[in-house]
């Protein structure tokens, strides 16, 4: 993914991922100061991993049930804990319009140290879909990589259609 220089993005460095919540978040810690935050990958969503409101609301809108959504959940959430697991090293792109979601959870796109955005990932691997409801520069790019994994059947594609 490339930064277009017209955007306005911040950056937040030397951080360390130290949990995995789920198939688009993290929990990270400054190297230095020790100060947690939880990031909520920003552009994409994944399959929820335990019985919530989000849950119902997908269960309503893809047809599929809770239960398999669960599943799927918990697989793109291993599939997280495969491409960083806890002690990476990681850098946070935040676009400074929209930075923090309704529960305090920083926006972000997250760096691997090799330059791989982990959120580009996660969509063109399948484990995610691009999450329209908080505008981001990044959502046609994650709409054409979530198109190219439906046809080719990536990740959770190759079980179901939609989640």
């Amino acid at each position: 993914m490339q930064f277009n220089v017209k955007e306005p993005y911040f950056l937040k460095t030397h951080l360390k991922i130290i949990n995995v919540v789920d198939g688009d978040g993290v929990i990270v810690e400054n190297i230095f100061n020790r100060e947690q935050e939880e990031v909520r990958f920003l552009g994409i969503d994944a399959p929820e991993i335990k019985p919530c409101k989000k849950l119902l609301q997908d269960e309503r809108e893809t047809h599929v049930a809770g239960q398999l959504l669960m599943e799927l959940g918990r697989m793109a959430h291993k599939y997280l804990l495969k491409l960083a697991p806890p002690e990476t090293q990681v850098t946070l792109a935040l676009e400074k319009e929209n930075h923090q979601d309704a529960y305090g959870r920083t926006l972000a796109y997250v760096y691997l140290s090799d330059g791989k955005c982990l959120n580009e990932k996660m969509v063109a691997d399948g484990y995610s879909k691009p999450y329209n409801l908080i505008a981001c520069s990044q959502l046609s790019n994650f709409q054409k990589l979530n198109s190219i994994a439906k046809k080719k059947k990536l990740g959770l594609y190759n079980i179901v259609k939609i989640f």
